[in-house]
């Protein structure tokens, strides 16, 4: 059963068509991969599904409600989208705890617990701002995961991890994968692809197509 329908989608920005007629529906469970060059439209296709931009028509249907009409955002989401912003002064876990009393639902033993899983230690009092690309990515995934979403939606997720750390991440969503859950993921990378996805799809100038 499809949790992700996409259905006519078009956005024009500045009188440039950035989609054009997007037609996708995604299978709950599954992970589902999203490649194509920059400037294609994956990331914007993104943020529309996220309900972070509007469409200039056609409709997105997320666990069967319909973005900005039902809900402005879709619930039940974990988001990394472009470089996660977060608090340079701060640490991780203080960051996460800020984030996570917007809400008041994450206890801070769910906020330890995401730390943990993307390999990150809570305890570690350094700041943000001197954090390593591949640690912010961890903090961006832990923050994405908190509230134990059942989709996830990850633009390049991968970026500036090492080796052992892609390696790490790959594991950790197949499993999360394994617990019922959804994940639409963009990579430049095909080995990651590759491995982790169900279907694939390619985006070329604003449009789709499914290769796998």
């Amino acid at each position: 059963m499809s949790i992700i329908n996409v259905k006519g989608v078009y956005l024009t920005i500045s009188k440039n068509e950035i989609l054009k007629d997007i037609d996708l529906a995604l299978d709950a469970n599954q992970i589902h991969g999203l490649i194509g060059r920059n400037g294609s439209g994956k990331t914007m296709l993104m943020k529309c599904i996220c309900g972070f931009i509007k469409p200039t028509s056609g409709e997105i249907v997320v666990d069967g409600k319909r973005i900005g009409k039902d809900v402005d955002f879709p619930k039940n989401m974990g988001i990394i989208i472009e470089t996660p912003g977060f608090i340079p002064y701060y640490s991780g876990y203080r960051n996460l705890k800020l984030l996570a009393g917007l809400k008041g639902k994450i206890s801070k033993q769910k906020i330890v617990k995401s730390m943990e899983q993307v390999g990150l230690d809570p305890k570690l009092k350094r700041h943000v701002r001197k954090y390593s690309l591949g640690m912010r990515q961890r903090l961006g995934l832990a923050q994405a995961i908190m509230e134990d979403p059942d989709i996830l939606i990850l633009d390049e997720p991968f970026n500036g991890l090492d080796k052992d750390g892609v390696k790490e991440m790959r594991e950790y969503l197949l499993s999360y994968k394994e617990q019922g859950k959804t994940i639409l993921i963009c990579s430049h990378s095909a080995e990651d692809i590759e491995v982790l996805c169900d279907t694939v799809y390619e985006m070329d100038k604003g449009r789709i197509s499914k290769l796998k």
